[in-house]
């Protein structure tokens, strides 16, 4: 991997070590115990150089240029193949794209280009799949104080790429894990035996980590707050509802809602004054954004 790469992907907030292992794991999936593409070799002389493009099918935003990057400069080495692929960035991570348009060139061996194909697509349709989705978010909140959160509904091993692709899109990360910040949430609260204890064990356990808690209700929220909390989920609620509890409490704390969000709500979910909307389709629902790579041909 290039050094421009590696420092693409720093400034994404991306480990370039934890990039090349999803990378390898992707590729060694198309590649099997031999390490080899048959279709390509059997096809393609080894000495055959070319150029291809990286093209969007369809309009959106684009997240995830820097690790489809990542891809093609390491399927050399995990091929053993010895040789490389240049890459030259046309498009940049969170910009509108429009189908047709160039997001890349990449030119080496053409069976290089062509084994590393699928997964430098998979990686940057399903990034660029979020980012538009997220994007569509953003853009509905736009003029009211809210912003749109993910979760941690994320793909195993992907989580990194996928919140990257929220941030690309115009979205905001909550926590990255179950070790960053807690959030307590109805079994938990069923488990310690109601908001206030739960919140205080927490606090007591772990007193440099951020406290979020889960309520239903507005006596749950006005409990939370009274224990200390100062960051909540207010779960399924309509928006009279929220309009109650951003009333009592939002001078006292931040407030996340939840539960159930479409597009077709946000707007009116955002106008009762809540912080941010939490919505787990970002990442558990987006539709892949088309990309192509066309080998030139003449």
């Amino acid at each position: 991997m290039t050094g421009e790469t590696e420092g693409l992907l720093r400034a994404a907030g991306l480990d370039p070590e934890r990039v090349r292992r999803v990378v390898t794991d992707a590729l060694m999936e198309d590649l099997g115990p031999e390490f080899v593409d048959v279709t390509s070799v059997a096809t393609i002389p080894d000495h055959q150089v070319d150029t291809a493009d990286v093209v969007a099918r369809a309009d959106g935003v684009v997240a995830g240029l820097p690790v489809a990057a990542a891809v093609f400069e390491l399927v050399g080495e995990v091929t053993g193949a010895g040789r490389t692929v240049v890459v030259s960035l046309v498009a940049r991570d969170g910009q509108r794209v429009a189908r047709g348009d160039v997001l890349a060139t990449v030119t080496g061996p053409t069976r290089l280009l062509l084994t590393a194909e699928r997964t430098a697509l998979n990686l940057l349709s399903r990034m660029s799949g979020v980012a538009t989705h997220t994007r569509a978010w953003a853009d509905t909140l736009a003029g009211t104080k809210a912003m749109v959160l993910d979760t941690r509904k994320t793909t195993p091993g992907l989580r990194a790429l996928e919140k990257y692709a929220v941030r690309a899109g115009g979205g905001t990360n909550k926590r990255m894990g179950l070790y960053d910040v807690a959030m307590v949430k109805d079994n938990h609260k069923l488990a310690a035996g109601g908001v206030a204890a739960a919140f205080r064990r927490v606090r007591a356990a772990f007193p440099g980590v951020g406290v979020q808690v889960e309520v239903d209700t507005l006596a749950e929220a006005v409990e939370a707050v009274e224990a200390g909390a100062d960051f909540l989920l207010v779960d399924n609620m309509g928006v009279d509802v929220l309009r109650e509890v951003v009333s009592a409490v939002g001078e006292r704390a931040e407030l996340e809602a939840t539960g159930g969000l479409t597009l077709a709500v946000a707007a009116d979910v955002a106008a009762t004054g809540v912080d941010f909307l939490s919505v787990g389709a970002l990442t558990h629902s987006s539709s892949i954004l088309d990309i192509a790579l066309d080998l030139r041909t003449g």
